[in-house]
């Protein structure tokens, strides 16, 4: 039996179509008056824990050369201060790198030895600290709170020793790790990777089983032979390659036109991409048979993107959030994959890394379209 021909309206009338529809959804449809409600006090929990510009329990690790009375009282202060959850001693400057690179900690201080020493003379003090470039927002957060609380250590050394004319200077150099110069650019193009390709594919899918039912087509898609993972392969095809598209036009603009590095692996990244792609997909599906208007699949890509956006650690550290909430981030494929875009462009992440970032995406693809699948089937009964 041959497929039959889909009306295809203008965009123009789908538009108007869509206006009059989320005016009668708003009165009519239960569905559509409890999405009005719930978003917002989802968006309320969720700005108020995670969308803030503070930087709170940030890890910081430390390489004491000195073993003096200062280092001692800076590393107390440190350790006193609200916005440090662990300030850890290693016992190398490899220890220090290997915190760093492994996002175990923000940030490591190395105390050269004769650092005390020199404050009490009332020479010069250099403290060399490393950042990591790849969070170029907290870095620069973490380095203003570092300061201040070196700052303070000058200002009571200062005050014990006014008496002699003596100062005593501590002065801190530095360095930002995969980000040298801490370029904001770095660090946002490969994130708008992760977010552009999630919000446009995520869009595509949710709209399509959705408008199929508000345009009266549902019913003969169902009457022709194709299956049902057939009708979900099909419908999965369009915006998969529309987030593919999407992906590689950014990478491009990021390397050619932003000067954007890219260090790692071009092969890795864009196996990544495809399962970070069928996960977004998953996820819409599932809106998608869920909804039967454009208008709920619509309200229902703004319920997840909104969480997902703030859950990614691109506005803020995950390590802001309260426990339970962290653990319910590991269920956002966006978080996962910012951590592999990132790591690729600006410290090229091994291949093990890259695959231990990639499986969280491949269980959630698995849950998210065998979820799709039983939801649509589950519909059409």
């Amino acid at each position: 039996m041959a497929a039959p021909a889909f009306t295809h309206w203008p965009a123009w009338a789908r538009m108007k179509a869509l206006v009059i529809k989320e005016l009668l959804a708003i009165l009519r449809d239960k569905k559509g008056r409890i999405t009005l409600v719930a978003p917002p006090i989802l968006q309320l929990v969720l700005f108020s824990y995670a969308s803030t510009l503070a930087v709170e329990n940030a890890d910081i690790v430390y390489l004491d050369r000195d073993g003096g009375a200062a280092t001692a009282e800076l590393v107390q202060r440190i350790q006193g201060s609200p916005n440090f959850r662990s300030v850890t001693r290693v016992s190398s400057e490899k220890a220090i790198e290997k915190a760093i690179d492994e996002q175990d900690a923000i940030a490591g201080i190395y105390f050269p030895q004769g650092f005390s020493a020199d404050l009490k003379a009332g020479h010069p003090a250099p403290l060399q600290i490393v950042y990591d470039g790849r969070r170029s927002n907290a870095s620069q957060i973490v380095s203003s709170y570092l300061g201040q609380i070196t700052t303070s250590l000058n200002m009571s050394l200062n005050a014990a020793r006014q008496d002699k004319g003596m100062t005593t200077p501590s002065e801190i150099i530095a360095t930002n790790a995969f980000n040298p110069n801490l370029e904001y650019l770095w660090f946002v193009l490969p994130s708008l990777i992760a977010m552009i390709s999630a919000i446009t594919t995520l869009s595509v899918t949710a709209q399509s089983v959705a408008r199929e039912r508000e345009l009266g087509t549902f019913d003969q898609l169902m009457v022709t032979p194709l299956r049902v993972h057939e009708i979900l392969i099909g419908k999965s095809i369009p915006p998969f390659l529309v987030g593919l598209l999407n992906s590689t036009i950014f990478i491009v603009a990021a390397v050619f036109v932003f000067d954007v590095p890219l260090q790692g692996s071009l092969i890795l990244l864009f196996g990544a991409i495809i399962f970070y792609l069928l996960s977004v997909i998953g996820v819409g599906l599932f809106i998608s048979s869920l909804s039967t208007t454009q208008q709920q699949a619509f309200l229902g890509t703004f319920i997840f993107i909104t969480p997902a956006v703030l859950l990614s650690g691109y506005a803020s550290p995950i390590d802001n959030v309260p426990y339970w909430l962290e653990r319910i981030a590991l269920a956002n494929p966006i978080r996962h994959f910012i951590v592999i875009v990132q790591g690729v462009f600006l410290k090229a992440m091994p291949l093990i890394e890259v695959l231990a970032n990639t499986v969280p995406l491949i269980i959630i693809s698995i849950f998210t379209l065998s979820a799709a699948a039983w939801l649509f089937r589950h519909r059409m009964e």
